[in-house]
C-alpha cells in the first residue's frame, strides 16, 4: 500500500468518526441549516437596528479587564439555544414550530407591551427586533422536551401526569389573574385569559403538556433573568423576574405545540388530497398522451 493510499484511508476513517460523533450529538444536514439561519437572523438584526448594538457596545469600558465586562449570562443562553436547536433537527417538523412561534411571540409581545404589563427599554409596543427570539426559545423548548421525557422515570404513570396537570396549570392560571388583574377590562387580556382557560380545560396529552410547561419555565427564567436585570423590559411589578413572567413561557410553551400540532394538520389535509389529485392527473396525462 502506498503513501497516497494511506492518506485516502485515514481520511475516510476520520470522516466516518466525525460523523459518528455529529450523530451522537443527534445533529443532522437541518441543523446546520437552523445554526445557519440562526446566525444570518443575528447578523440582519444588528444590521438593521445597528443604533441598538452600537448603543450597547457603548457600555464597555476599555480601560478595564474585558473578561469582567462579558455578559457571560447572554452567552451562556446563546450557546445552550444554539446547541438545543441542532439536536434532532427536521426541517419538516421545525418549519411548523418556527411559524407558530413567530406569530404566537408577535401577539403575546403585543398584548403585553400595549397593556403596559412590560415595557421595553425602546418603549416601542412590540419592538420587532425581539420577535425572532420566540420561534429559537421554541426549537429550544421542543428539544428541552425530548430530553427531559428521555430523563422522567419510566414508572411515572398517565395517572401521575394527570394529577400533575390539574395541580400546575389552574395554580398558573390563578397567579395569571393576580398578575393580570390591573388590565383585566383590556380586550387583549380578557382574550388572554380565556385562551388560556380553553387550552387548560381541554388537554390533549397530560404528559406532554406537564413537561412543555416544565421545559418552558426552565428556559425561561434565565431569558427572563436576564432581560430584566439588564433592564431590557421591564414589568410593571419592578420584579426581576416575576414568578408568572417564568411561567408564562412554559404556558406559551404549550400553547405554542398545540397550535403547530394544529396548523400541521390542517395545512396538511387541505393540501394533500389536492396534491395527490394533481399527481393522478399528471400520472393519467402522461400515459394518455394528454397534456393536463
Amino acid at each position: 500500500m502506498n503513501a497516497l493510499e494511506i492518506n485516502k484511508e485515514t481520511r475516510a476513517s476520520k470522516q466516518v468518526a466525525c460523523q459518528r460523533s455529529w450523530a451522537g450529538f443527534g445533529w443532522t444536514r437541518s441543523s446546520y441549516f437552523l445554526l445557519s439561519a440562526f446566525l444570518a437572523t443575528l447578523f440582519l438584526l444588528a444590521t438593521i437596528w445597528w443604533p441598538l448594538a452600537e448603543e450597547y457596545l457603548s457600555y464597555i469600558d476599555w480601560s478595564r479587564p474585558l473578561w469582567k465586562q462579558i455578559d457571560w449570562l447572554l452567552i451562556g443562553i446563546f450557546l445552550a439555544m444554539s446547541t438545543l436547536i441542532m439536536a434532532g433537527a427536521d426541517i419538516r417538523a421545525d418549519v411548523w414550530i418556527l411559524i407558530v412561534g413567530l406569530l404566537g411571540g408577535l401577539v403575546i409581545e403585543s398584548w403585553g407591551t400595549q397593556t403596559e404589563l412590560w415595557t421595553y427599554y425602546t418603549l416601542e409596543r412590540p419592538p420587532l427586533w425581539i420577535i425572532p427570539a420566540w420561534p429559537i426559545a421554541s426549537l429550544s423548548i421542543d428539544r428541552l422536551v425530548r430530553l427531559i421525557g428521555k430523563a422522567t422515570p419510566g414508572w411515572l404513570s398517565g395517572r401521575s401526569f394527570r394529577l400533575a396537570y390539574w395541580s400546575i396549570f389552574p395554580t398558573y392560571y390563578m397567579l395569571m389573574l393576580i398578575f393580570v388583574w390591573p388590565t383585566v377590562g383590556k380586550p387583549l387580556t380578557v382574550m388572554a385569559l380565556l385562551l388560556c382557560a380553553l387550552l387548560i380545560l381541554t388537554p390533549t396529552n397530560h404528559r406532554l403538556a406537564v413537561l412543555t410547561f416544565l421545559a418552558g419555565a426552565v428556559l425561561g427564567y434565565f431569558l427572563e433573568r436576564w432581560g430584566t436585570t439588564r433592564l431590557c423590559w421591564t414589568y410593571y411589578t419592578g420584579q426581576t423576574p416575576p414568578l408568572f413572567a417564568v411561567l408564562a413561557h412554559g404556558m406559551a410553551a404549550v400553547a405554542f405545540w398545540r397550535s403547530a400540532v394544529l396548523l400541521r394538520k390542517v395545512t396538511l389535509g387541505l393540501w394533500t388530497p389536492a396534491i395527490r389529485n394533481w399527481q393522478r392527473r399528471g400520472f393519467a396525462s402522461h400515459h394518455s398522451g394528454k397534456v393536463p
